[in-house]
Protein backbone atom coordinates (compact mmCIF):
# COMPACT_ATOMS: atom_id res chain seq x y z
CA UNK A 1 0.00 0.00 0.00
CA UNK A 2 1.79 3.25 -0.77
CA UNK A 3 2.10 6.27 1.65
CA UNK A 4 -0.02 8.92 2.26
CA UNK A 5 0.65 11.78 0.95
CA UNK A 6 2.60 14.53 2.61
CA UNK A 7 0.37 16.92 4.36
CA UNK A 8 2.59 20.15 5.15
CA UNK A 9 0.71 22.28 7.48
CA UNK A 10 -0.08 19.45 10.23
CA UNK A 11 3.38 18.18 9.66
CA UNK A 12 5.31 21.85 10.92
CA UNK A 13 2.60 22.34 13.70
CA UNK A 14 3.98 19.30 14.81
CA UNK A 15 7.27 20.13 13.78
CA UNK A 16 6.95 23.26 15.84
CA UNK A 17 5.89 21.24 19.01
CA UNK A 18 8.62 19.16 18.97
CA UNK A 19 10.78 22.31 18.49
CA UNK A 20 9.79 23.13 21.71
CA UNK A 21 10.46 19.92 23.41
CA UNK A 22 14.05 19.73 22.63
CA UNK A 23 13.83 23.35 23.64
CA UNK A 24 12.78 22.50 27.08
CA UNK A 25 15.05 19.17 26.77
CA UNK A 26 18.27 21.70 26.45
CA UNK A 27 17.14 23.77 28.80
CA UNK A 28 17.43 20.99 31.04
CA UNK A 29 20.64 20.02 29.73
CA UNK A 30 22.88 22.97 30.38
CA UNK A 31 21.33 24.09 33.65
CA UNK A 32 24.07 22.69 35.56
CA UNK A 33 26.50 24.06 33.58
CA UNK A 34 25.25 27.68 33.96
CA UNK A 35 25.16 26.42 37.69
CA UNK A 36 28.55 25.85 38.12
CA UNK A 37 30.12 28.60 40.02
CA UNK A 38 27.44 29.01 42.07
CA UNK A 39 26.87 25.30 42.96
CA UNK A 40 30.40 24.61 43.59
CA UNK A 41 30.73 27.48 45.92
CA UNK A 42 27.69 26.79 47.89
CA UNK A 43 28.22 22.51 47.96
CA UNK A 44 31.85 22.56 48.15
CA UNK A 45 32.78 20.89 45.04
CA UNK A 46 36.20 20.23 43.45
CA UNK A 47 36.07 20.78 39.56
CA UNK A 48 36.66 17.18 38.95
CA UNK A 49 33.47 16.54 41.16
CA UNK A 50 31.80 18.67 39.58
CA UNK A 51 32.93 17.30 36.03
CA UNK A 52 31.92 14.26 37.70
CA UNK A 53 28.05 15.40 38.81
CA UNK A 54 27.87 16.44 34.96
CA UNK A 55 28.93 13.37 33.31
CA UNK A 56 26.11 11.55 35.76
CA UNK A 57 23.49 12.32 33.32
CA UNK A 58 24.84 10.87 30.56
CA UNK A 59 25.74 7.28 32.52
CA UNK A 60 22.10 5.83 31.76
CA UNK A 61 21.36 8.26 28.76
CA UNK A 62 23.03 5.74 26.03
CA UNK A 63 21.32 2.40 27.43
CA UNK A 64 18.07 4.59 27.77
CA UNK A 65 18.32 5.82 24.03
CA UNK A 66 18.43 2.76 22.62
CA UNK A 67 15.77 1.09 24.67
CA UNK A 68 13.75 3.95 23.70
CA UNK A 69 14.85 3.83 20.41
CA UNK A 70 13.89 -0.01 19.83
CA UNK A 71 10.41 1.11 21.46
CA UNK A 72 9.69 3.70 19.01
CA UNK A 73 9.63 1.17 16.09
CA UNK A 74 7.41 -0.97 18.21
CA UNK A 75 4.86 1.75 19.85
CA UNK A 76 3.36 5.17 18.62
CA UNK A 77 6.28 7.76 18.96
CA UNK A 78 3.04 9.75 20.27
CA UNK A 79 2.97 8.31 24.10
CA UNK A 80 6.78 7.80 24.27
CA UNK A 81 7.34 11.54 23.68
CA UNK A 82 4.40 12.13 26.61
CA UNK A 83 6.24 9.74 28.76
CA UNK A 84 9.62 11.80 28.55
CA UNK A 85 8.43 14.66 29.28
CA UNK A 86 6.75 14.19 32.72
CA UNK A 87 9.61 12.05 33.82
CA UNK A 88 11.81 14.80 33.45
CA UNK A 89 9.39 16.90 35.30
CA UNK A 90 9.71 14.75 37.99
CA UNK A 91 13.79 14.51 38.01
CA UNK A 92 13.96 18.65 38.85
CA UNK A 93 12.10 18.26 41.92
CA UNK A 94 15.65 16.15 43.71
CA UNK A 95 17.96 19.17 42.23
CA UNK A 96 15.97 21.92 43.82
CA UNK A 97 15.92 19.70 47.58
CA UNK A 98 18.90 17.45 47.73
CA UNK A 99 21.97 19.49 49.41
CA UNK A 100 24.24 16.15 49.00
CA UNK A 101 26.59 15.73 45.48
CA UNK A 102 25.22 12.12 45.61
CA UNK A 103 21.45 13.10 45.64
CA UNK A 104 22.14 15.91 42.66
CA UNK A 105 24.38 13.01 40.83
CA UNK A 106 21.32 10.51 41.30
CA UNK A 107 18.76 13.01 39.97
CA UNK A 108 20.75 13.84 37.16
CA UNK A 109 21.38 10.33 36.10
CA UNK A 110 17.80 9.66 36.24
CA UNK A 111 17.01 12.37 33.93
CA UNK A 112 19.77 11.68 31.68
CA UNK A 113 17.49 8.31 31.45
CA UNK A 114 14.79 9.92 30.82
CA UNK A 115 15.93 12.21 27.90
CA UNK A 116 18.45 9.21 26.08
CA UNK A 117 15.49 8.50 23.48
CA UNK A 118 14.50 12.40 22.66
CA UNK A 119 16.56 13.31 19.80
CA UNK A 120 15.90 10.05 18.21
CA UNK A 121 12.57 9.31 18.90
CA UNK A 122 12.22 13.12 17.93
CA UNK A 123 13.94 12.62 14.61
CA UNK A 124 11.59 9.22 14.22
CA UNK A 125 8.62 10.83 14.45
CA UNK A 126 9.68 14.07 12.54
CA UNK A 127 10.37 11.26 9.47
CA UNK A 128 6.78 9.89 9.76
CA UNK A 129 5.21 13.42 8.62
CA UNK A 130 8.01 14.39 5.95
CA UNK A 131 9.26 12.57 3.25
CA UNK A 132 12.69 12.26 2.50
CA UNK A 133 13.53 14.69 0.15
CA UNK A 134 11.70 17.60 2.67
CA UNK A 135 13.78 15.81 6.39
CA UNK A 136 16.48 18.21 6.52
CA UNK A 137 15.03 21.47 6.98
CA UNK A 138 12.37 19.69 10.23
CA UNK A 139 15.72 18.31 11.84
CA UNK A 140 17.58 21.67 11.27
CA UNK A 141 14.70 22.85 13.19
CA UNK A 142 14.40 20.69 16.13
CA UNK A 143 18.08 21.39 16.03
CA UNK A 144 17.23 25.17 16.43
CA UNK A 145 14.65 23.93 19.14
CA UNK A 146 17.86 23.13 20.87
CA UNK A 147 19.99 25.91 20.24
CA UNK A 148 17.01 28.26 21.21
CA UNK A 149 16.76 26.32 24.90
CA UNK A 150 20.47 27.20 24.94
CA UNK A 151 20.04 30.75 24.82
CA UNK A 152 17.20 31.05 26.62
CA UNK A 153 18.63 29.48 29.31
CA UNK A 154 21.85 31.55 29.32
CA UNK A 155 19.17 34.59 29.26
CA UNK A 156 17.25 33.41 31.96
CA UNK A 157 19.11 31.40 34.47
CA UNK A 158 21.50 33.77 35.89
CA UNK A 159 18.59 36.52 36.39
CA UNK A 160 16.14 33.53 37.79
CA UNK A 161 19.31 33.07 40.62
CA UNK A 162 20.17 36.39 41.35
CA UNK A 163 16.50 36.67 42.39
CA UNK A 164 15.58 33.50 44.11
CA UNK A 165 18.51 31.43 44.19
CA UNK A 166 20.21 28.73 41.73
CA UNK A 167 17.70 25.75 43.26
CA UNK A 168 14.73 27.94 41.86
CA UNK A 169 16.09 27.20 38.26
CA UNK A 170 15.02 23.27 38.46
CA UNK A 171 11.49 24.42 39.61
CA UNK A 172 10.95 26.33 36.50
CA UNK A 173 11.90 23.36 34.64
CA UNK A 174 9.81 21.17 35.80
CA UNK A 175 6.61 23.52 35.27
CA UNK A 176 7.69 24.07 31.34
CA UNK A 177 8.20 20.32 31.03
CA UNK A 178 4.72 19.82 32.25
CA UNK A 179 3.37 22.67 30.38
CA UNK A 180 4.80 21.18 27.10
CA UNK A 181 3.43 17.47 27.92
CA UNK A 182 -0.28 19.21 28.40
CA UNK A 183 0.27 20.91 25.11
CA UNK A 184 1.55 17.48 23.27
CA UNK A 185 -1.58 15.40 24.77
CA UNK A 186 -3.85 18.04 23.61
CA UNK A 187 -2.35 18.15 19.87
CA UNK A 188 0.20 15.51 19.48
CA UNK A 189 -0.37 13.28 17.00
CA UNK A 190 1.29 10.14 14.54
CA UNK A 191 2.28 10.90 11.59
CA UNK A 192 0.94 8.90 8.14
CA UNK A 193 3.91 8.58 6.56
CA UNK A 194 6.51 5.62 7.07
CA UNK A 195 8.72 5.62 3.60
CA UNK A 196 12.61 5.31 4.54
CA UNK A 197 14.01 6.41 1.18
CA UNK A 198 15.91 3.94 -1.11
CA UNK A 199 15.83 1.93 1.39
CA UNK A 200 11.86 1.70 1.51
CA UNK A 201 12.21 -1.68 -0.42
CA UNK A 202 13.76 -3.87 2.35
CA UNK A 203 10.74 -5.31 4.52
CA UNK A 204 12.16 -7.88 6.59
CA UNK A 205 14.41 -6.81 9.40
CA UNK A 206 18.05 -6.91 8.93
CA UNK A 207 20.98 -8.15 11.37
CA UNK A 208 22.17 -5.71 13.53
CA UNK A 209 25.66 -6.64 11.82
CA UNK A 210 24.04 -5.91 8.41
CA UNK A 211 22.22 -2.63 9.83
CA UNK A 212 25.14 -1.11 11.79
CA UNK A 213 27.99 -2.18 9.38
CA UNK A 214 26.18 0.01 6.57
CA UNK A 215 29.02 2.81 6.07
CA UNK A 216 26.57 5.60 6.81
CA UNK A 217 25.77 4.28 9.81
CA UNK A 218 29.77 4.02 10.96
CA UNK A 219 30.17 7.13 9.91
CA UNK A 220 27.66 9.62 11.60
CA UNK A 221 27.99 7.57 14.48
CA UNK A 222 32.06 8.40 14.79
CA UNK A 223 31.00 11.78 13.24
CA UNK A 224 28.38 12.27 15.86
CA UNK A 225 30.74 11.17 18.86
CA UNK A 226 33.05 13.82 17.98
CA UNK A 227 30.36 16.39 18.04
CA UNK A 228 28.93 15.53 20.45
CA UNK A 229 32.42 15.83 23.08
CA UNK A 230 32.19 19.38 21.77
CA UNK A 231 28.60 19.57 22.47
CA UNK A 232 29.40 18.27 26.32
CA UNK A 233 31.96 20.88 26.50
CA UNK A 234 29.75 23.77 25.92
CA UNK A 235 26.86 22.56 28.18
CA UNK A 236 28.89 21.72 31.13
CA UNK A 237 32.46 24.05 31.24
CA UNK A 238 31.69 26.89 28.68
CA UNK A 239 29.64 29.07 30.98
CA UNK A 240 32.68 28.76 33.81
CA UNK A 241 35.33 28.93 30.93
CA UNK A 242 33.99 32.19 30.62
CA UNK A 243 33.60 33.34 34.45
CA UNK A 244 36.28 31.88 35.91
CA UNK A 245 38.77 31.59 32.94
CA UNK A 246 38.35 35.05 30.96
CA UNK A 247 36.74 36.96 33.90
CA UNK A 248 33.68 37.68 33.28
CA UNK A 249 30.39 37.83 35.76
CA UNK A 250 27.67 36.12 35.95
CA UNK A 251 25.57 37.82 34.07
CA UNK A 252 27.96 38.82 31.87
CA UNK A 253 28.79 35.33 31.18
CA UNK A 254 25.05 34.46 30.88
CA UNK A 255 24.61 36.99 28.46
CA UNK A 256 27.87 36.23 26.61
CA UNK A 257 26.66 32.31 26.37
CA UNK A 258 23.40 33.23 24.74
CA UNK A 259 25.08 35.31 22.02
CA UNK A 260 27.31 32.18 21.48
CA UNK A 261 24.50 30.36 21.13
CA UNK A 262 22.80 32.89 18.81
CA UNK A 263 25.10 32.91 16.62
CA UNK A 264 25.53 29.14 16.32
CA UNK A 265 22.12 28.81 15.22
CA UNK A 266 22.18 29.84 11.83
CA UNK A 267 24.40 27.07 11.13
CA UNK A 268 22.30 23.97 11.13
CA UNK A 269 19.68 25.74 9.10
CA UNK A 270 23.01 27.06 6.31
CA UNK A 271 23.77 23.50 6.48
CA UNK A 272 20.60 21.79 5.94
CA UNK A 273 19.57 24.00 3.13
CA UNK A 274 22.74 23.44 1.33
CA UNK A 275 22.40 19.77 0.93
CA UNK A 276 18.88 20.18 -0.41
CA UNK A 277 19.84 22.45 -3.11
CA UNK A 278 22.81 19.71 -3.62
CA UNK A 279 20.50 16.95 -3.56
CA UNK A 280 18.02 19.24 -6.24
CA UNK A 281 21.02 19.70 -8.26
CA UNK A 282 21.63 15.34 -8.65
CA UNK A 283 25.02 15.33 -6.22
CA UNK A 284 25.02 11.37 -4.81
CA UNK A 285 23.48 11.88 -1.17
CA UNK A 286 26.25 10.52 0.36
CA UNK A 287 28.30 13.63 -0.89
CA UNK A 288 25.72 15.97 -0.39
CA UNK A 289 25.35 14.94 3.39
CA UNK A 290 28.63 13.21 4.21
CA UNK A 291 30.97 14.97 3.03
CA UNK A 292 28.97 18.51 3.98
CA UNK A 293 29.46 16.94 7.56
CA UNK A 294 33.10 15.94 7.63
CA UNK A 295 34.40 18.74 5.97
CA UNK A 296 32.49 20.84 8.73
CA UNK A 297 33.12 19.24 11.35
CA UNK A 298 37.35 18.58 10.54
CA UNK A 299 36.93 23.26 10.29
CA UNK A 300 35.53 23.30 13.87
CA UNK A 301 38.18 20.81 15.37
CA UNK A 302 41.33 23.09 13.63
CA UNK A 303 38.98 25.74 15.42
CA UNK A 304 38.96 23.99 18.79
CA UNK A 305 42.48 23.83 18.60
CA UNK A 306 42.79 27.72 17.47
CA UNK A 307 41.97 28.07 21.00
CA UNK A 308 45.78 27.23 22.21
CA UNK A 309 47.34 29.98 20.15
CA UNK A 310 49.00 32.48 22.65
CA UNK A 311 47.76 36.58 22.85
CA UNK A 312 44.12 36.05 21.80
CA UNK A 313 41.72 38.62 23.01
CA UNK A 314 38.80 37.16 25.10
CA UNK A 315 36.78 38.38 21.85
CA UNK A 316 39.01 36.48 19.96
CA UNK A 317 38.49 33.42 21.76
CA UNK A 318 34.58 33.64 22.05
CA UNK A 319 34.52 33.98 18.18
CA UNK A 320 36.23 30.81 17.79
CA UNK A 321 34.24 28.81 20.49
CA UNK A 322 31.16 30.44 18.35
CA UNK A 323 32.45 29.03 14.86
CA UNK A 324 33.49 25.75 16.38
CA UNK A 325 30.43 24.75 17.54
CA UNK A 326 28.63 25.92 14.58
CA UNK A 327 30.21 24.36 12.34
CA UNK A 328 30.18 20.82 14.78
CA UNK A 329 26.30 21.01 14.12
CA UNK A 330 25.64 19.55 10.92
CA UNK A 331 26.08 15.93 11.87
CA UNK A 332 23.11 16.41 13.76
CA UNK A 333 20.79 17.41 10.58
CA UNK A 334 22.54 15.50 7.95
CA UNK A 335 23.71 12.19 9.66
CA UNK A 336 20.33 11.17 10.72
CA UNK A 337 19.23 11.82 6.99
CA UNK A 338 21.67 9.53 5.66
CA UNK A 339 20.65 6.56 7.83
CA UNK A 340 17.08 6.86 7.22
CA UNK A 341 18.13 6.77 3.42
CA UNK A 342 20.15 3.25 4.69
CA UNK A 343 17.88 1.31 6.71
CA UNK A 344 14.31 0.10 6.59
CA UNK A 345 11.43 1.76 8.04
CA UNK A 346 10.39 -0.75 10.55
CA UNK A 347 13.94 -0.50 12.00
CA UNK A 348 15.12 3.39 11.45
CA UNK A 349 13.99 4.44 15.05
CA UNK A 350 16.59 1.67 16.76
CA UNK A 351 19.52 2.72 14.51
CA UNK A 352 18.98 6.17 14.84
CA UNK A 353 18.66 6.14 18.67
CA UNK A 354 22.71 3.55 18.62
CA UNK A 355 23.19 6.27 16.46
CA UNK A 356 22.69 9.11 18.96
CA UNK A 357 23.54 7.14 22.03
CA UNK A 358 26.95 5.69 21.33
CA UNK A 359 27.54 9.49 20.20
CA UNK A 360 26.59 10.96 23.47
CA UNK A 361 29.06 8.42 25.13
CA UNK A 362 31.16 11.48 24.43
CA UNK A 363 29.20 13.14 27.15
CA UNK A 364 30.48 10.46 29.82
CA UNK A 365 33.96 11.22 29.35
CA UNK A 366 34.55 14.73 27.87
CA UNK A 367 33.19 16.82 31.30
CA UNK A 368 34.96 14.52 33.32
CA UNK A 369 37.99 14.80 31.75
CA UNK A 370 38.04 18.44 30.93
CA UNK A 371 37.08 19.22 34.67
CA UNK A 372 40.39 17.00 35.63
CA UNK A 373 42.37 19.05 33.00
CA UNK A 374 40.75 22.22 34.41
CA UNK A 375 41.59 20.70 38.14
CA UNK A 376 45.32 20.95 36.92
CA UNK A 377 45.36 24.32 35.92
CA UNK A 378 42.95 26.25 38.42
CA UNK A 379 42.56 30.00 38.14
CA UNK A 380 43.52 30.40 35.16
CA UNK A 381 42.34 29.33 31.23
CA UNK A 382 44.80 27.06 30.53
CA UNK A 383 42.66 23.79 31.02
CA UNK A 384 39.85 25.00 29.90
CA UNK A 385 41.69 25.49 26.38
CA UNK A 386 43.53 22.13 26.83
CA UNK A 387 40.18 20.86 26.73
CA UNK A 388 39.20 22.29 24.15
CA UNK A 389 42.16 21.40 21.86
CA UNK A 390 41.47 17.60 23.15
CA UNK A 391 37.93 18.16 21.71
CA UNK A 392 39.46 19.34 18.22
CA UNK A 393 41.90 16.84 17.89
CA UNK A 394 39.29 14.01 17.98
CA UNK A 395 37.01 16.09 15.88
CA UNK A 396 39.27 15.91 13.03
CA UNK A 397 40.03 12.42 13.61
CA UNK A 398 36.02 11.69 13.39
CA UNK A 399 36.12 13.82 10.43
CA UNK A 400 38.52 11.84 8.74
CA UNK A 401 37.51 8.10 9.61
CA UNK A 402 33.82 9.35 8.19
CA UNK A 403 35.50 10.56 5.00
CA UNK A 404 36.99 7.40 4.64
CA UNK A 405 34.27 5.06 5.47
CA UNK A 406 31.77 7.06 2.99
CA UNK A 407 34.74 6.75 0.32
CA UNK A 408 35.20 10.17 -0.05
CA UNK A 409 38.95 10.32 -0.95
CA UNK A 410 40.44 12.19 -3.49
CA UNK A 411 37.17 14.23 -4.60
CA UNK A 412 35.34 9.95 -5.56
CA UNK A 413 31.94 9.05 -4.43
CA UNK A 414 31.39 5.61 -3.80
CA UNK A 415 29.39 3.68 -6.62
CA UNK A 416 26.41 2.83 -4.23
CA UNK A 417 26.89 6.31 -3.32
CA UNK A 418 23.11 6.09 -1.98
CA UNK A 419 22.89 3.64 0.41
CA UNK A 420 26.62 2.53 0.98
CA UNK A 421 26.14 -0.43 2.29
CA UNK A 422 29.36 -2.04 4.33
CA UNK A 423 30.41 -5.25 3.76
Amino acid sequence: MSPSPYQPGPAWRIAALLFLFMLVNFMDKIVVGLLAVPMMAELGLSPAQFGLLSSSFFWLFALAGVAGGLLADRRPATGLLLAMALLWSLCQLPMALSGSLAGLMLARMLLGAGEGPAAPVVTHALYKWFPDHKRHLPVAVMTLGAAAGLLLSGLLVPAVTARWGWRSNFILLALLGLAWALAWWRFGREGPLDDAGPAAGETRPLPWRRLLGRRPVLASLLMRFAAYWGLALILTWVPAYLQLGLGYGPAQAGRLFALVVVLMMPFGLLFAGLSERLLARGVAPLIARGLLAAGALAVAGLLFLGLQQPGLSPAQRIALLTLAGGLAQPIYTLGPAMIAAAVPARQRGAVLAVDSSAGSLAGVIAPYATGLLIQQQLGTAGGYERGFALCGGLMLLGAAAGALLLGLRSGEAPADATLADGP
